[in-house]
């Protein structure tokens, strides 16, 4: 069911200059064989300071206004120095922020080792933070699973089973109810931090579904935009089975069952199918019940507590 994605991640940096509208400023620079592999990214504040010791440069090199304030008190001699040893270093670029416009030298050694310097109007933190966060997600590791994935009531749950036990019929039926698909037959899962899993299609199939004896269905183009996303954090997984007559199913819920994805653990509830029973309600009632248990009510244990409650009335009675 799992299928690991290895070896080192990446993401061109023409991606980047898209996702965030920056401006080139060496458009001689050939941005288009510079990948990103490093998540974090640098504020060479030390290093204009003349401390290289730990310097990676492997990381974006982003300007603020604390950095151009330094280099403001400093001649053209002293910033062409520096600027050479982080240049020379081959970082992957360096962007400056708020609209601050640098000095020609900056555009000069850029063009002279290949290092684009780039810009954006946007405040130095909000940018950091977003691009941190944009990184983090393209560079996550990452895992295929045969399932479908599907944000009900804003919670993203992930329907698991056997081929042909009815992911996609679910599915379909959920979107009629006013839910979203994610993805349908393949979920690519990126683990972002220790706490979230977000799930999204692979290009070639996202926003269609397979059904057996149908064909294939383009789900947006049927039910409209709002009927589907592009990702969903995950936090419910449902596993279908099929029906087994010897088998003891849990009826209460007292405790939560997990199954780990890339060493996150996700509530996983295995729901047994037989004919009649109506999927999309239980999916649904499913992510409504996990919600209110987020929120802190828990229904199993609120009935355990009555049914105790009222066994120890009547032994005090007796």
């Amino acid at each position: 069911m799992y299928n690991t994605s290895k070896g080192n991640y990446s993401v061109k940096l023409n991606k980047v200059i898209e996702k965030f509208n920056l401006k080139n400023l060496t458009p001689e620079v050939d941005t288009k064989k510079i990948v990103i592999r490093q998540t974090d990214v640098n504020r060479p504040a030390l290093q204009f300071a003349g401390y290289f010791e730990y310097f990676d440069y492997s990381r974006i090199q982003l300007i603020g206004k604390v950095e151009y304030s330094y280099l403001k008190m400093h001649d053209d001699d002293y910033i062409r120095e520096m600027t050479e040893k982080i240049f020379k270093a081959g970082i992957p670029c360096m962007i400056f922020c708020r609209g601050l416009e640098p000095r020609p030298l900056f555009m000069e050694l850029g063009n002279k080792y290949g290092v684009p310097v780039l810009a954006t109007d946007d405040g130095t933190s909000s940018f950091f933070s977003e691009l941190n966060r944009f990184l983090k997600i393209e560079l996550a590791p990452r895992i295929s699973i045969h399932g479908v994935l599907v944000d009900v009531f804003g919670e993203g749950v992930l329907i698991t089973g056997e081929s042909g036990i009815g992911k996609s019929e679910a599915a379909l039926e959920l979107v009629k109810r006013g839910h979203r698909l994610v993805s349908d037959d393949v979920v690519e899962i990126k683990k972002t931090n220790n706490d979230e899993l977000i799930g999204t299609a692979p290009d070639i199939t996202r926003y269609f579904i397979e059904l057996r004896g149908i064909g294939i269905i383009d789900v947006k183009t049927l039910y409209g935009v709002q009927s589907v996303e592009e990702s969903q954090s995950i936090s419910l997984i449902i596993k279908l089975e099929e029906w087994d007559r010897e088998r003891e199913y849990d009826r209460l819920g007292l405790e939560e069952q997990y199954e780990e994805i890339l060493g996150n653990k996700v509530v996983c509830h295995s729901i047994p199918i037989r004919p009649g029973r109506n999927l999309a309600i239980i999916v649904e009632t499913a992510a409504i019940n996990h919600r209110q248990k987020q929120m802190g009510y828990n229904a199993a244990h609120e009935l355990y507590r009555r049914v105790t409650g009222n066994l120890q009335k009547k032994r005090e009675e007796d």
